[in-house]
C-alpha cells in the first residue's frame, strides 16, 4: 500500500494559506486525497487537515517535514505531520461499569479504531478477564483518599512508560488531580452522561426518569482541570418514550456512551479534532 500522509495545521488567517499548502504538495510530488479547512471568524484562526500521498520517487515524510518547516513559518503555524499508517497508542482507565471499555476493544479487534492498546487501568478488578481476553495488560490501582497522590503516581509511571499517546476515561468514575489532568492536556478523553450538572451523584439514569425526562444523551470531551467543562468533541441524545422503565433508560444511555465515546477516539486518532479557543473544531 501506498504511503499516505496527513498534515494539520493551526494560524491566523490570511489569504493564500490553502495556495501555498497545495503548491507546496504539487512542488514535492505529492496528490492530496482530502483536504478540509475552516475560517473561525471569532478567534481569527485557520485550521486545515489535509491527507496526502507521494506520487514521486524518493518522497519521504522526513523530507517533506524539512521541507515544508518554510511554509509553516511564514505564516506562523502550528503543525504537525503524521503518517496515516500509525497507529497512536493508548492507555484506558475504567472502574466497574466496563460497557464503553468493551465497545472500544471490539472496535479496535475489527479494526474499526486505529490503535493500540498499550494497557487497562482500574481502581476495581472487574475488567481483568475482559483485558487479558484481548492479551491487554492490566494494573489494578486502587484509591482512597489517603492513597490517591501514590495511586497517581503510579498511573502516570505507567503512562510514561507504555508511551501512551492518548489516555481514554471509559466511565473512570474518579476525578484526576489538576497536575495530572494539567499533563494530559489535549490527549486525554472522558465521557459522561449529558445530564450534568442538572444530575449529579450517584444514579444520574434514575433521576432523570424520577424527573420524567424527554431526551437522555453523552458527551465526550477533553479533559481540562474544570470538572467535566473541557472542550466536546462529539455528543448524542436519544429520544425516552412514555412507557420506558428505568432500566430501559439505563440500557439507552450505554449505548449512547458507547457510541459517543466511540466517535470521539476515532476523531482524535485520525487528527480530526482541532482546539479553537474553548471549543473544538471536528473535520468528520
Amino acid at each position: 500500500m501506498a504511503a499516505r500522509y496527513l498534515l494539520t495545521l493551526s494560524c491566523t488567517d490570511r489569504p493564500g494559506i490553502v495556495g501555498a499548502v497545495g503548491t507546496f504538495l504539487a512542488g514535492h510530488g505529492c496528490n492530496i486525497l482530502e483536504s478540509a479547512q475552516f475560517d473561525a471568524a471569532d478567534t481569527g484562526r485557520f485550521l486545515m487537515r489535509v491527507v496526502f500521498e507521494p506520487v514521486a520517487a524518493g518522497v519521504t515524510h522526513d523530507g517533506i517535514e524539512a521541507a515544508f518547516t518554510a511554509v509553516a513559518g511564514r505564516f506562523g503555524m502550528q503543525w504537525e505531520l503524521h503518517d496515516a499508517a500509525h497507529r497512536p497508542r493508548v492507555l484506558i482507565l475504567v472502574s466497574k461499569q466496563d460497557h464503553c471499555l468493551n465497545d472500544l476493544l471490539y472496535r479496535y479487534k475489527v479494526r474499526a479504531l486505529p490503535m493500540d492498546p498499550v494497557a487497562i487501568v482500574s481502581n476495581h478488578r472487574d475488567a481483568y478477564q475482559l483485558a487479558a481476553s484481548y492479551d491487554i495488560p492490566f494494573h489494578h490501582l486502587p484509591v482512597t483518599p489517603g492513597t490517591r497522590a501514590e495511586q497517581e503516581r503510579r498511573l502516570w509511571t505507567l503512562i510514561e512508560e507504555s508511551g501512551a499517546e492518548l489516555v481514554v476515561l471509559a466511565r473512570y468514575m474518579q476525578i484526576l488531580s489538576d497536575e495530572i489532568a494539567a499533563k494530559l492536556e489535549g490527549r486525554a478523553i472522558n465521557i459522561h452522561h449529558s445530564f450534568l450538572p442538572s444530575f449529579k451523584g450517584a444514579k444520574p439514569y434514575h433521576q432523570a426518569y424520577a424527573r420524567g425526562v424527554k431526551l437522555i444523551g453523552a458527551t465526550a470531551h477533553y479533559v481540562t482541570r474544570d470538572l467535566d467543562e473541557g472542550p466536546i468533541i462529539e455528543q448524542d441524545v436519544a429520544r425516552v418514550e412514555y412507557n420506558m422503565r428505568v432500566d430501559d433508560l439505563v440500557a439507552a444511555g450505554r449505548d449512547v456512551e458507547c457510541q459517543v465515546l466511540a466517535r470521539a477516539v476515532r476523531y482524535h486518532l485520525e487528527h480530526r479534532v482541532f482546539l479553537n479557543g474553548v471549543r473544538t473544531v471536528v473535520f468528520r
